[in-house]
C-alpha cells in the first residue's frame, strides 16, 4: 500500500526511474491532503498497479476524514470524487446565506458529529468563526453531492476567482491542464485586475525535457475551455510553494505575481 497527498504521487509518476521499477506489489493506497487531479489518479491505478486506491477527505479539525471512497465502488467514482460521508458523520452543503443547496449544486462543505473538534486550543475567537451554533464545522471547501451521495471538492471558497461578475473555480482549469502531455504539474489562482476585478493566473511545472510556450498553452485551452477561463498570465516554474505535508500554498504564488507584475490589490468591504 502507498499512501500520500498527490504532489507526491504526482512526483513519483515523474522519476526518472519510474519506468524501471517494479510496481507488481503495489494493490492499494490512499491519495489524501488536497485535491487529487483525476488524471493523476488515472495514472496511478494504471501505472502503478494500485488498482484498489481510493481518495479520502476531511481537515485535521475532523479527526480526520470525513468523506472516503471504496475500492469496490466504480471506478469512475473512484477517480472524480471523494467517495461517500463516513458512518456516523453528517454533512450539508450551503449556499452563502447558509441555506442548504439542491443536489448537484455547488456550496460550502460543512460537517458536523463526532470526529469535529471541541476548538482551537485557547482561540475562542477562531473556533466561533470556524464552528457554529449547531456544531457545523465550516470547512472553507466548496464541494457539490450527487444523488448516490458522491462528493466532489471543486476548490476553496477563498481561491474562488470573480472575473468580471463570473465565478471561475481553478480546480476546473487544472483539471484541464493536466491533459496536456507536456504538463506535469499545474496550480490556478487569481491576481488583481483592474478591469474584470481578477484575472486568471496559472504556474505551470512541466516534465522533465519538455519545453512549451504562453501561445502553445493558451492555443490549448481555446475553444475547450470558456473564453474567460483561459489564463491571462502563464509562468513555468520547477515547483511550487508548498507546506511541510506537500499541500501547494497559492497564497504565495499570489503574492509573487502581484510583485512580479507590479498590481495594486483593491480593497473591498
Amino acid at each position: 500500500a502507498l499512501h500520500g497527498v498527490p504532489t507526491m504521487f504526482i512526483a513519483e509518476l515523474d522519476h526518472p526511474d519510474f519506468a524501471n521499477t517494479d510496481f507488481s506489489t503495489l494493490r492499494t493506497g490512499i491519495m489524501a491532503g488536497a485535491p487529487c487531479p483525476i488524471e493523476v489518479m488515472k495514472r496511478v491505478r494504471a501505472d502503478m498497479h494500485m488498482e484498489e486506491v481510493t481518495i479520502a477527505y476531511g481537515m485535521t479539525e475532523t479527526s480526520p476524514v470525513s468523506f472516503q471512497s471504496g475500492t469496490d465502488d466504480p471506478l469512475e467514482k473512484r477517480v472524480s470524487t471523494v467517495g461517500r460521508v463516513l458512518p456516523h458523520v453528517q454533512v450539508k452543503i450551503v449556499d452563502g446565506d447558509g441555506r442548504v443547496v439542491a443536489r448537484g449544486e455547488r456550496g460550502e462543505l460543512c460537517t458536523r458529529g463526532y470526529s469535529v473538534m471541541r476548538g482551537y486550543w485557547g482561540d475562542a475567537e477562531k473556533t466561533a468563526a470556524s464552528i457554529d451554533a449547531g456544531g457545523w464545522m465550516h470547512t472553507g471547501d466548496l464541494a457539490t453531492l450527487d444523488d448516490e451521495g458522491y462528493c466532489n471538492i471543486v476548490g476553496r471558497v477563498k481561491d474562488m476567482i470573480i472575473r468580471g461578475g463570473e465565478n471561475v473555480y481553478p480546480r476546473e482549469i487544472e483539471e484541464y491542464l493536466f491533459r496536456h502531455p507536456k504538463v506535469q504539474d499545474v496550480a490556478v489562482f487569481g491576481v488583481p485586475d483592474t478591469r474584470f476585478g481578477e484575472a486568471v493566473a496559472v504556474w505551470i511545472k512541466l516534465r522533465d525535457g519538455e519545453q512549451a510556450s504562453v501561445d502553445e498553452i493558451r492555443a490549448f485551452c481555446e475553444g475547450q475551455i470558456a473564453h474567460y477561463k483561459i489564463p491571462a498570465y502563464v509562468r513555468f516554474v520547477d515547483g511550487f510553494p508548498l507546506t511541510v505535508t506537500g499541500k501547494i500554498q497559492k497564497f504565495m504564488m499570489r503574492d509573487a505575481m502581484v510583485d512580479e507584475l507590479g498590481l495594486s490589490v483593491a480593497a473591498t468591504a
